[in-house]
């Protein structure tokens, strides 16, 4: 992680080195990281933060995936934490069963890739650089739009 500053974004703080589903620990990293930003940040705040964080996971996906010479190393968590980061922004204010629920969707969709997810998983697989990193972001905020979809569907019934 001490070789490029990219890493430690890459790699979710460390959360992405878990021996165990490191996804699902950069998730969690994820919204813990938010609910304590949420103490101290506005809604607005949170979104620029947002903002910000999509180029830079971006980049620091790209220069971590080159390092590491693997079109989609599963140390990288950038992806989880930002795409998840968006699910949250959007669903607040809501409860702890509400999170938990958004959780338990981005995981699903993430993890299983059904449907579009895989759709755009596959679009990008094995692509290097700038391409390579965006490939894999997309993948990612493509389970989001379709976790925060179920939500919405299951919020208007």
């Amino acid at each position: 992680m001490r070789a490029h500053p990219a890493h430690w974004v890459a790699l979710g703080f460390g959360s992405g080195l878990s021996p165990v589903a490191p996804g699902t620990s950069g998730t969690l990293w994820a919204w813990l990281a938010w609910v304590v930003l949420g103490l101290w940040l506005t809604p607005a705040q949170q979104g620029w933060l947002l903002a910000a964080a999509l180029p830079v996971s971006w980049w620091a996906c790209t220069v971590t995936a080159d390092h590491l010479r693997m079109a989609d190393p599963g140390a990288i968590v950038a992806d989880e934490i930002v795409a998840f980061w968006l699910v949250l922004w959007l669903l607040m204010p809501a409860g702890f069963w509400a999170q938990l629920a958004a959780f338990l969707l981005f995981r699903y969709f993430d993890a299983a890739k059904p449907g579009p997810v895989g759709w755009a998983d596959r679009l990008l697989h094995g692509a290097r650089g700038w391409r390579g990193g965006f490939g894999i972001l997309l993948d990612d905020l493509v389970a989001a739009g379709c976790a925060l979809l179920v939500i919405a569907v299951w919020h208007h019934i």
